[in-house]
């Protein structure tokens, strides 16, 4: 037989996926094995989906020197920032606490001598009726509690007949001279006066007595010789 009268020749090519025979399941060609790490023979060496290997795993790097370095150079600066804030917020606090008693003190202060100074005429009479011998009785009782109050808020009366004249104390509302005082004296209290601690509340109205000016001296006659004292 010639070559012209050859046949083709037929190919049967068997893609099942399942062997007939064995039941396996066949691995098309150009395929590796489901589980098997290209070039491993080993169809048993089989990685997880999200296994990394080993030698594709970066190692952890340490910071350099001068990293920490800038690392605790930050942390400090910080630190100071915050001991800074602390420290200035601690003053403002004082600073406030101290200014807040200050005004309440104050507050009180002047609410009381506010009070005692409403009281003054009611004490200036009940004095006028002590003098008269007036004081007696129920009107006695309610004098004392009155007194009792300036008590309470701390205030005292001053200015006696014979105290020596004080300008920041006494109002001067009669003057006269004798020669049996020798600095300026209030002779005659008109009004005592009353104060809170260091702050007058109210002057003294006094009567004041200053002493009589001395004599000048006669002059010397001009043209008259000194007298020699050994001179007999």
């Amino acid at each position: 037989m010639s070559s012209g009268d050859e046949q083709p020749r037929v190919v049967i090519r068997d893609k099942r996926r399942i062997d007939p025979t064995t039941g396996a399941v066949r691995t098309p060609a150009g395929e590796q094995p489901a589980g098997v790490r290209p070039g491993s023979d080993l169809p048993g060496e089989q990685m997880s989906e999200h296994e990394t290997p080993v030698a594709e795993q970066a190692p952890p790097q340490e910071p350099t020197a001068p990293q920490q370095t800038a690392d605790g150079e930050d942390l400090a600066r910080q630190l100071a920032e915050r001991t800074e804030d602390l420290q200035r917020v601690t003053a403002e606090y004082a600073n406030y606490r101290r200014r807040i008693d200050r005004d309440r003190t104050l507050a009180v202060d002047q609410a009381a001598e506010r009070f005692a100074t409403q009281l003054f005429p009611i004490v200036d009479d009940i004095e006028r009726a002590r003098d008269h011998g007036d004081l007696t009785g129920a009107f006695k009782l309610v004098a004392d509690r009155i007194l009792g109050l300036l008590d309470g808020l701390g205030v005292e009366a001053f200015g006696a007949a014979g105290d020596e004249f004080d300008p920041s104390l006494h109002e001067a509302v009669m003057h006269d001279t004798s020669a049996e005082v020798s600095v300026p004296t209030a002779t005659t209290v008109l009004r005592r006066g009353y104060r809170r601690g260091d702050r007058v509340l109210r002057t003294a109205m006094v009567a004041v007595t200053e002493p009589e000016a001395p004599a000048p001296a006669p002059a010397a006659a001009e043209g008259a010789e000194p007298t020699d004292p050994a001179a007999g």
